[in-house]
């Protein structure tokens, strides 16, 4: 380390340290900059870590480990972003006073980083609504419409590790509630880094002149989300858990609303918990995450199994199968998303409705597009987050294989994971009150449809510069065959594609039909390879085969381009 490279970290964590409001991070800080003014390398490399970048204000947000440093997630952060998109409002609307709603989750500090932001936004003369305590993310999307407000701000990190937090942006309007694209995330993060450049953090005008919401938005969201029942109920036995996070309060009201049992809950998992203590990571898709729901759906033998994750925006469906050691299957992403697409469609029909648009993001199954055919509707694919699905015009339904499914787009504008359980509770009742079973339901899609089978590779990195390289290394020496099938066409969305916008991603179609994705995750140091081939219902036992071979390959591809 150059004596003037440890001279302007030291500088930029000084400057970092006399701004920030918060006595955790101060402490931590301070620390750090003294361990490295006597030397310590190891001080030296973690204050590179959190100073030689910051987090970068994109189409997700911000989302980061909460820690001092330009590159975490903290108050002083926080504070940038909010004066920021206060300016980027107070510029959009020049003839108007701007107003935003604000909502939080029960991640560590989502209260404070709500607070800072309304009393920023109310400092910069923005009209700020803060919920009435901590909240699902749907509930925040559902606001900005209820409130007919400019933009809404939802303090998350969804299903990050707990040691994270993060800070997603709405915008009302001509936006209609969706989550913030291209160009408006670019504008937003310019004036955040001006505020960074020409603002000391602790100076900047705040007001404790904001709103708080009452119950009344709750109660509406409630009201709206379980019009979403449109079958008779039927007693049924389901085990639902909140994952630590924000759903199980909502999603009970809602369900009581609906005229449906209330499930039983998992109680350990019931309440929320910023540290998370059951799970290795909050996410209802990684290994382990179900376990105590399968546990106690063994002892209350039930016929469903529904989970949300922490701010209650994704689903996750368990089903009875006595193959399994649990006693139970998951199901992904895209057999969830069949099956509500589907139903999407007949709904649709049966109530006289005249075309409408199915979609899902790019990295999904092409099954819904079959689903689209069939019921003459038409079918978008669009870029991979739900900010693109849920700004599709005349929407039905729209999903994403990663748990996330809109089901009632006049209400909410974003992915829904209470929506799409009533949803799904909706069919599981129709299917009951004809004897049938999910299962049943997933075969006649398969007979009417064809049998569409899906699968991941998630390759998580400690350098992210391996994403890099792995993405590189494929462009440079595309596979002829994968899994013992040629490669018929490569497709590069770096660059655009169809009417898709822009994107790091690759598309694979294989002779057969089948089809592989391969992107950078857009929230956690991965690299992800999607997986999707379609045959016959009688030859259904093929497709695990190839997937299984495609896999293969692809890891010792990415194993070579990081060797």
């Amino acid at each position: 380390m150059t004596p003037a490279g440890t001279a302007h970290i030291l500088t930029a964590a000084r400057a970092w340290l006399a701004q920030d409001p918060d006595p955790e991070t101060r402490q931590e800080l301070d620390v750090l900059i003294r361990d490295a003014e006597g030397g310590s390398e190891p001080a030296l490399d973690e204050l590179h870590s959190r100073f030689d970048t910051r987090l970068e204000f994109g189409t997700a947000g911000l989302r980061g480990r909460i820690e001092a440093g330009s590159a975490r997630m903290n108050r002083v952060l926080v504070g940038q972003a909010a004066a920021g998109l206060a300016a980027y409002l107070a510029e959009r609307e020049p003839d108007a006073r701007p107003s935003i709603v604000i909502g939080y989750d029960g991640r560590r500090n989502s209260r404070v980083f709500a607070t800072d932001t309304a009393e920023i936004m109310a400092g910069a003369g923005i009209r700020a609504i803060v919920l009435p305590r901590q909240l699902p993310t749907p509930v925040l999307a559902f606001a900005v419409r209820h409130f007919d407000v400019s933009a809404g701000v939802m303090v998350t990190a969804s299903h990050n590790p707990p040691a994270d937090n993060g800070y997603k942006v709405y915008l009302g309007g001509a936006d209609e509630g969706s989550q913030i694209v291209s160009p408006s995330d670019a504008e937003i993060e310019a004036q955040i880094l001006r505020v960074a450049a020409s603002a000391n953090v602790l100076e900047l005008p705040r007001s404790t002149d904001y709103e708080t919401a009452d119950e009344t938005v709750v109660d509406a969201y409630i009201a709206a989300t379980a019009a979403v029942m449109t079958s008779e109920p039927v007693p049924m036995e389901v085990v639902y858990t909140a994952m630590h996070g924000v759903g199980w309060e909502t999603f009970s009201r809602v369900v009581a609303a609906a005229g449906l049992t209330l499930p039983h809950s998992v109680v350990a998992q019931q309440e929320p918990d910023a540290e998370f203590p059951t799970v290795a990571f909050p996410n209802p898709e990684e290994p382990g995450a179900l376990d105590l729901s399968y546990a106690l759906a063994r002892e209350t033998g039930a016929e469903l199994i529904v989970a949300n994750d922490p701010d209650a925006d994704r689903l996750s469906i368990a089903i009875p199968d006595a193959s399994s050691t649990e006693g139970y299957r998951q199901l992904s992403g895209n057999e969830v998303g069949a099956l509500l697409g589907w139903r999407a469609a007949v709904l649709n029909a049966e109530q006289g409705n005249a075309g409408g648009v199915l979609a899902c993001s790019i990295v999904s199954s092409p099954a819904l597009s079959a689903v689209a055919s069939e019921y003459d509707l038409d079918f978008v694919e669009t870029l991979t987050g739900f900010k693109w699905v849920s700004r599709v015009p005349n929407l039905i339904f729209g999903y994403e294989e990663a748990l996330g499914y809109l089901v009632n787009p006049r209400t909410v504008r974003d992915k829904d994971g209470i929506s799409a359980a009533i949803d799904f509770l909706s069919m599981a009742c129709f299917l009951a009150g004809h004897n049938l079973t999910v299962q049943s339901a997933l075969d006649a899609f398969a007979e009417k449809f064809g049998y569409f089978a899906s699968d991941q590779l998630s390759l998580r990195v400690t350098d992210l510069s391996d994403i890099a390289a792995i993405m590189a290394h494929l462009r440079a020496n595309p596979p002829a065959e994968l899994g013992g099938v040629g490669v018929e066409t490569i497709e590069d969305l770096r660059d655009g594609f169809g009417d898709l916008p822009p994107t790091d991603a690759l598309r694979f179609r294989l002779t057969d039909g089948s089809r592989v994705m391969a992107r950078p995750s857009g929230t956690e140091p991965k690299i992800k390879f999607y997986l999707d081939v379609k045959r016959p219902v009688e030859r259904k036992d093929e497709a695990s085969v190839v997937l299984a071979a495609v896999k293969s390959d692809l890891s010792a591809i990415a194993a070579a381009a990081t060797a």
